[in-house]
């Protein structure tokens, strides 16, 4: 996660001072489970699936403290070796603790774009966090993830005894630059990343771009609209819970549209001062849009992700960025 170089400080509290273990839950009689960290790593779940002779992680969180929480967590269920860390997307929850996990023994997999990403997507973030929010020095900050091994479009991770993973990366580029998606057949569980938020509100800043975020929701429509490949599955978004993948798709399609509206219409309203949204003035701007977007989707968690993420989707719909 980021923000610009104009967006306040977390109020959740300082990412030092990480304190709390995530929730953790099974999903059902599966032997896929996750790990969920606090509102400090952003609700953010990490997936695992137990083969029976090894452990494939999804998502590695935004720490390396998180990541030993969910480490200890998988310890705690299975002393199957963790052989694989799938990177679903490049945004610095997903990979920041991708080193946690190699120093375990495990390979991290990411497609081509999204290690090719992953370079600027650490620089941005790393700005924001250890020069404007002044929560990391430069020495603890979390280095650049490495990845192990890339693929480009379609990849069967190699596993025992007859177990599948099945990954591939979608044509639309999804909530940032690029997005892959995991199916563990049999299972029919499908981890899509931050993709979908189901019941909870989305992080809405877009893909770091020539050092620029640049959300483009038609495109994030047209990945989620791939998911249908899979008719058959249960949907494990990055936050909120599962779902059959055509209700995810039509419920994160609408809250995207719902969001567009929002902010257009707040902007509209501005009027004159609309230019306040743009610049060092907008983040009462972007607490009275969490507002809006919570009367609008009162049914849905985490609106505190409006606030610090919605400044990439105000800057693509009301300042022309």
């Amino acid at each position: 996660m980021g923000f610009t170089k104009n967006s306040t400080v977390l109020t959740l509290g300082a990412l030092l001072v990480l304190g709390c273990a995530g929730t953790k839950a099974n999903l059902g009689d599966s032997e896929v489970a996750h790990y969920t960290s606090d509102a400090n790593g952003f609700d953010t779940h990490s997936f695992f699936y137990d083969t029976g002779a090894e452990v494939v992680v999804f998502d590695a969180q935004f720490t390396e403290a998180e990541a030993n929480r969910v480490l200890e967590h998988i310890r705690s269920r299975t002393d199957h070796p963790i052989r694989y860390v799938v990177i679903t997307h490049p945004n610095p929850d997903k990979f920041n603790g991708a080193a946690v996990f190699q120093r375990a023994g495990a390979k991290v997999v990411a497609s081509e774009a999204t290690a090719a990403a992953i370079p600027a997507v650490h620089a941005y973030k790393k700005y924001f966090w250890v020069n404007v929010a002044k929560a990391f020095t430069e020495e603890t900050y979390p280095a650049q993830a490495t990845v192990d091994v890339t693929f480009r479009g379609a990849y069967s991770l190699p596993l025992e005894g007859g177990a599948k993973v099945e990954l591939t990366e979608l044509k639309h580029a999804g909530v940032t630059v690029t997005q892959t998606v995991a199916y563990v057949p049999g299972r029919e569980a499908l981890i899509v990343g931050d993709l979908v938020h189901h019941g909870a509100h989305a992080w809405l800043e877009g893909g770091v771009r020539d050092g620029k975020v640049v959300p483009d929701v038609e495109a994030w429509k047209a990945a989620l609209g791939e998911l249908s490949a899979w008719p058959r599955a249960t949907v494990y978004g990055g936050r909120g819970t599962s779902a059959p993948v055509a209700e995810a798709i039509a419920a994160q399609q609408r809250y995207l549209d719902g969001m567009v509206t929002v902010v257009t219409t707040y902007s509209a309203e501005l009027g004159g001062r609309k230019a306040d949204l743009c610049g060092d003035a907008a983040a009462p701007h972007h607490a009275e849009l969490e507002k809006r977007a919570a009367a609008a989707f009162p049914e849905y968690a985490l609106p505190y992700m409006v606030r610090y993420g919605v400044y990439g989707l105000v800057h693509r719909v009301a300042c022309g960025g």
